[in-house]
């Protein structure tokens, strides 16, 4: 297997790396089987993996839902404006209590935040939009509906 070379080295061998790789395609994949693609016991996978978490480069390993199987047909992306001087901890804050928010992130330019939402319907998209625009801190809101994926 040849390592992606896009992933960062952070003094990572090429087995790490080639590892990091398989793991990212599907985290689930037996320690037994990445190990046959890079010539490693299931013993030595595991222990790489286990110092790769306390080495803090792999953070958590995450499950990853279809939204339409779910019923959750409707995906938009939301530019939140915040008062000035309104930390991200603050923003963090305000969202978390969301499910709807599957994604956030502060940006550069104009808005403070860009959150990815997915919502069941475009009422119930409306809906989540009017209750984050509510949150203390919060100016205004600028939303783009998602109409089909791409890539991804």
């Amino acid at each position: 297997m040849v390592p992606d070379p896009s992933i960062p080295s952070a003094d990572l061998d090429d087995i790490d790396r080639a590892l990091l790789e398989i793991m990212g395609r599907d985290s689930r994949t037996p320690y037994a089987q990445a190990g046959g693609e890079i010539n490693l016991s299931a013993s030595a996978v595991k222990r790489r993996i286990d110092r790769l978490v306390t080495r803090g480069i792999i953070r958590g390993f995450t499950l990853v839902l279809d939204p339409g199987l779910l019923g959750w047909a409707t995906e938009a992306f939301v530019e939140i404006y915040c008062r000035e001087r309104t930390p991200p901890e603050e923003i963090l804050s305000s969202l978390r209590q969301f499910p709807e928010v599957i994604a956030a992130w502060t940006v550069t330019g104009d808005p403070d935040a860009l959150v990815h939402l997915h919502t069941q319907d475009i009422q119930a998209l409306e809906a989540v939009i009017e209750r984050i625009r509510r949150e203390p801190g919060v100016q205004r809101s600028r939303s783009s509906v998602a109409l089909s994926r791409l890539i991804g």
